[in-house]
């Protein structure tokens, strides 16, 4: 199980980002790592290059925090308003979900791309009335969302109505017996 040092040249998920230094399996440096060019041996001259990986690092996470804060700011001004079909006694018959959210959201603010888990939802929401719900949008950002549920009652036929318009159907073998 021989091990080796490696300074990651980009992000790599579940490894670390770039200009870390992380230990690793050998083979998997050997094999996949510098091949691919997603990260450098640890040497005297790729440890003078670290300073430029850790400069575009920062440059990067700078930028990604710009634009996060950029579309809190967009989401925290937003308020949506939805309808939730309810019945006579006022129980949903429906629920509003992150999935549903994270829809509407992105049909109201162009070019957004959220992860899918962005949404904190502890449970669907089936009632209705003003929620406030916080969208993770990075690391060190997280927006509010605020909503306004409807309730939009369902159309039902009355029932005295709904029975004297059918009429009961005999079966088949009823009939032939007749």
């Amino acid at each position: 199980m021989a091990n080796s040092e490696v300074i990651l040249t980009e992000a790599v998920p579940s490894l670390g980002a770039e200009a870390d230094i992380v230990k690793v399996r050998a083979g998997y440096a050997r094999n996949f790592l510098i091949p691919a060019g997603k990260a450098l041996e640890v040497t005297p001259a790729s440890l003078r290059k670290i300073n430029h990986l850790k400069a575009k690092r920062a440059e990067r996470e700078a930028r990604e925090l710009n634009e996060a804060e950029a579309i809190a700011t967009k989401i925290n001004k937003l308020r949506l308003n939805l309808k939730l079909e309810t019945g006579e006694t006022g129980k949903a018959f429906g629920s509003i979900t992150a999935a549903d959210l994270l829809e509407r959201l992105s049909s109201e603010i162009k070019d957004l791309v959220l992860p899918r888990h962005a949404i904190v939802l502890d449970r669907p929401l089936k009632e209705s009335g003003e929620h406030q719900i916080p969208v993770k949008i990075h690391s060190d950002v997280t927006a509010t969302l605020r909503i306004e549920i409807a309730a939009l009652p369902k159309f039902e036929q009355p029932a005295d109505e709904e029975a004297g318009s059918r009429k009961p159907r005999r079966k088949a073998a009823e009939s032939a017996e007749a």
